[in-house]
This record gives structure tokens, C-alpha cells and sequence, in this order.
């Protein structure tokens, strides 16, 4: 028995902030705005893996308004959402997820974004897709005001 969830993302860059993507650093003038780290790709892939068990979403079980979720590192996050998935009784198959960005290019961090996120969910890192695009200069992300970052999770469950 398989199940499908779709995350998505977006986090304002701005000055004076870390740029965390994927559980890493990425040397960056700007960073992501949020509550936590801000690190749109593990949020993305948080609300996939919660929606593919319809057990709400990110915010529902991380509220923005909690100070225990206050500039956290969201691999924490990460770590706590698949052990719901798990408590659950489910395993994942595989996700895949695109991030949006017009600057920095991510080419040269994917695969240590692959294996930080990989390890932490306990997978191999075959089974999470990372990819980047740009959205050739449109919209928010185009004009460098922010980045946008897709998910899909695929749970399978466990045996």
C-alpha cells in the first residue's frame, strides 16, 4: 500500500540571515526569513510526508508561535516528522523535491544536501531527489526576493 504527499514552500531572502538549505549552509549575502531556520526544503518535505498521511501540516505540529520552535535547526523538525510518519506504521519510498532560486546556483551543495537529509530520515540517499531551477527571472523568485521549494513524498507501508 503506497500513499502520495505534496509540499511546498516559500521563504523571503533577506540581509543578516543564514542561508539554510536541504540541513546545510550555503555561502549566501542573504538568508532565509522564518521563525525557525528557515529552511524551505525541509519544510516542503515535511508537509509532503505529513500529507501523504493526512496528519496536517508543518504548522499544525510546529506552530510559528511556539518560542520551542524559535530559530531551530529544522533537521530537527525533520527527525520528528518521520518518526510520525513511522509511528504510523509507514516507511518512505522515495521523495523528490525541486527548490526554486535565482541566486546562489545549487549545483556544487546537492549532493550534501541529498546525504544530510538522507541520513537524517534514516534513507538512502538514492531515495530523496534533490534538483534546482530558476524561474528565469520571474516573480518573487526571479527578482531575488525569495525561494520557492516543491516536495512529493511517496510512504510505503511497513512490513
Amino acid at each position: 500500500m503506497y500513499r502520495t504527499g505534496f509540499g511546498y514552500d516559500v521563504h523571503k531572502l533577506v540581509e543578516n540571515r543564514k542561508l539554510i538549505l536541504g540541513g546545510i549552509e550555503i555561502p549566501f549575502s542573504k538568508g532565509t526569513l522564518g521563525h525557525s531556520d528557515g529552511d524551505a526544503v525541509i519544510h516542503a518535505i515535511c508537509d509532503s510526508l505529513l500529507g501523504a498521511l493526512a496528519l496536517r501540516d508543518i504548522g499544525y505540529h510546529f506552530p510559528d508561535t511556539s518560542a520551542d520552535f524559535k530559530d531551530i535547526d529544522s533537521k530537527i523538525l525533520l527527525k520528528k516528522t518521520i518518526d510520525l510518519v513511522r509511528a504510523e506504521g509507514w516507511e518512505i519510498a522515495n521523495i523528490d523535491t525541486t527548490i526554486c532560486l535565482e541566486k546562489p546556483k545549487l549545483k556544487e551543495h546537492i549532493s550534501l544536501m541529498q546525504s544530510t537529509m538522507a541520513e537524517v530520515l534514516g534513507i538512502q540517499p538514492n531515495q530523496l531527489s534533490v534538483k534546482a531551477t530558476t524561474t528565469e527571472t520571474m516573480g518573487f523568485v526571479g527578482t531575488g526576493e525569495g525561494v520557492a521549494v516543491y516536495a512529493v513524498a511517496m510512504v510505503v507501508k511497513a512490513s
